[in-house]
């Protein structure tokens, strides 16, 4: 019996061995599995950590590129003449040099000029190489393109209108149409007259409005007035780069001046105007007058040019019609270098973009730009318009002063534009008598163009020489 119960005791102490032996395993094999998930943890949570820092200095490599641009505007070598990547060891206050980030920079560049700047910035720390991060941002100066109006003169908004995007004058505004975005005025109050609607004439705030459609609340003024001296371009520059730059130039015509078509496919439709129907308009600053001419009734056709991408810019020296459907970013200004008389830009048609491709258009009047008299009952506008001298509008017509063919021209029904007018002079594309429509367009709606903020056109005027972010976006 003894001798059975000692065996007995032995296979249990075995079994309790081997149970102990492979429960140990087991809380061993947990254990490390543990450790090994706290120290991966540990490990993943200091790469996260460093990549963070790697993109707090990749993001600093975009502000210290900014404040480059700031010191030396257009410069795209970082200062060094060379080409990149430009790399530079980043310091923290407290811990010393952490890091590096390294520079591609790249520009957007119409017929010689800077357009845009793109710059991509790499970055890691020393204390983890592996944990890299990469931002990137576009870089442009404020344009013209940014508003949906800018006038050196006094304007009136009327109730019928609708207008989306900032608005600015350097004097006064009445502002009784619907806005959406800021309006200001350069001046603190003006004196309003009959021609903005005051019986009697009397002095208002900066920017007034009798209407219940506009909202107070966005009007500033007050406002620093916009430079138009500064905005005027170099209409001499712009004709040389035509000229030497892959442009196309045009000098002065023996007719009246050009019709410009653009084409859907890139390419524009150029022709000497010959002859034109004359007429009596009248205009605020000139009153009743003949000469406008603005109806085309000869014409040759004289070349269909493909526009050049790289300078996609036009350059007249005469008077120029414009009408079509664009493709791409292009520019066209009408000038003549060689006399004192100043040129005209005639709207004679839609000028529109065609649809899902980045197209915008800059015109540029040395004098007025004009919407036409033969122009269509639902009108659309796209692009930036710059009457450098004069104004932006349409002149009132009267049935008593046309031909009766083209009486039924003289009242337009809708008016619909998106991007920019820049006008030295007031701004006017509706006529009425007694509070009655007589001439014009009796129905306007107008849109900045969100699309030229971030990528205008060439050469389009600036509005501050100071680089601001466009477009940033992780990882480059």
């Amino acid at each position: 019996m003894n001798n059975l119960y000692s065996r007995k005791k032995n296979h249990s102490s075995g079994y309790l061995l081997v149970l102990v032996l492979v429960m140990g395993s087991v809380f061993l094999i947990i254990i490390s599995n543990f450790i090994g998930f706290v120290v991966t943890q540990n490990q993943l949570v200091n790469f996260r950590f460093e990549q963070q820092r790697a993109t707090e200095i990749a993001e600093a490599g975009l502000n210290y590129y900014k404040w480059h641009l700031a010191h030396y505007p257009g410069d795209i070598q970082d200062g060094t003449g060379l080409p990149g990547p430009y790399v530079h060891q980043y310091t923290d206050p407290e811990d010393g040099v952490i890091g590096e980030f390294s520079l591609d920079i790249d520009s957007s560049t119409y017929c010689g000029d800077i357009s845009s700047i793109d710059v991509k910035s790499t970055a890691f720390t020393y204390a983890e190489p592996d944990a890299v991060s990469s931002v990137g941002a576009k870089y442009t100066r404020p344009t013209v393109a940014d508003y949906s109006f800018i006038t050196n003169g006094s304007t009136w908004y009327g109730s019928d209108r609708v207008i989306y995007g900032p608005l600015h004058s350097n004097q006064g505004i009445r502002m009784d149409g619907e806005n959406n975005s800021s309006v200001g005025s350069g001046q603190a109050s003006w004196t309003c007259d009959s021609s903005f609607g005051c019986s009697p004439t009397k002095t208002v705030d900066g920017v007034y409005t009798t209407g219940s459609n506009a909202t107070p609340g966005l009007f500033s003024f007050p406002v620093s007035p916009i430079d138009f001296a500064g905005l005027t371009l170099d209409l001499s520059d712009m004709k040389n780069r035509a000229q030497n730059n892959g442009g196309i130039y045009y000098g002065p015509t023996t007719g009246y001046g050009y019709r410009v078509i653009f084409n859907s496919n890139g390419t524009v439709s150029i022709y000497r105007v010959n002859n034109t129907y004359n007429y009596i308009s009248y205009s605020t600053y000139e009153g009743d007058h003949w000469g406008e001419r603005n109806v085309i009734t000869s014409q040759t056709l004289l070349a269909t040019r493909t526009i050049d991408s790289s300078c996609p810019l036009l350059f007249f020296e005469d008077k120029v019609w414009i009408e079509g459907d664009i493709n791409q970013k292009v520019t066209i200004a009408a000038a003549d270098l060689n006399s004192s008389a100043q040129t005209n830009i005639v709207i004679e048609g839609d000028v529109d973009y065609v649809s899902g491709t980045n197209a915008g258009l800059l015109a540029i009047a040395e004098d007025d730009i004009d919407i036409g008299l033969t122009v269509p009952d639902y009108m659309t506008v796209n692009g930036i318009y710059i009457a450098q001298n004069g104004r932006f509008g349409r002149n009132h017509y009267s049935t008593g002063h046309l031909s009766s063919s083209y009486d039924q021209y003289v009242k337009r029904e809708l008016l619909t534009r998106t991007g920019t007018v820049v006008s030295n002079g007031r701004v006017g594309t509706k006529w009425t008598s007694s509070g009655n429509f007589i001439s014009g367009f009796n129905n306007r709606v107008t849109s900045f163009d969100l699309n030229q903020v971030n990528s205008p056109p060439p050469l389009t005027p600036q509005t501050s020489d100071v680089y601001t972010f466009k477009d940033w976006r992780q990882g480059g």
